[in-house]
């Protein structure tokens, strides 16, 4: 799974990916997996409990990086809309280290543009797949919602598009 580029440490919760305490990727794989959309939350801490996603990220073969590797902050927040990307992933030197890789999930319109860009595809619409080939890799990239607050789309519905797309993948 490739997003864009994490917020400011500030708003971290953690030191990893989706570190945000209001970005909903957590609760979404918390509903999916677990029926319970605070499974990695600890409310006493108010931080998600990083050792729980990283086994289960192990556990269900998920991997994560950013498509971003340098960016300019046009403005001082998270938004992509304002975020200026300097450098970007080199996806065929990952595809080349991990041949295994079948599937590119992208949460967010930016980081799903980057990615079609590098591979010469449109855009595609948010939950279907579209057929990929770099550098004799061939692979499949689904664009998913973000999963910011800030994309006006409801918790479940985030949560029903990822289900179908890890459905979809072998990974549910």
């Amino acid at each position: 799974m490739l997003g864009t580029f994490p917020p400011k440490p500030e708003r971290w919760s953690m030191d990893f990916f989706y570190p945000n305490r209001i970005n909903d990727m957590w609760r979404i794989m918390g509903i999916i997996f677990y029926g319970d959309r605070n499974h990695f939350w600890d409310d006493a801490d108010k931080r998600f409990r990083l050792p729980d996603i990283k086994a289960f990220l192990n556990e269900r073969g998920i991997a994560l990086w950013d498509t971003a590797m340098a960016v300019r902050r046009l403005k001082d927040n998270a938004s992509d809309k304002f975020l200026d990307i300097v450098q970007t992933i080199d996806l065929k030197a990952m595809l080349d280290k991990y041949p295994s890789i079948q599937t590119v999930v992208t949460a967010g319109e930016k980081a799903t543009a980057v990615v079609a860009d590098m591979v010469s595809v449109d855009v595609p619409s948010i939950g279907r797949p579209v057929a990929c080939l770099l550098g004799g890799h061939e692979f499949t990239l689904w664009r998913m919602p973000s999963s910011s607050r800030a994309y006006p789309l409801a918790l479940d519905k985030k949560a029903e598009a990822y289900c179908r797309m890890l459905t979809a993948v072998g990974i549910l």
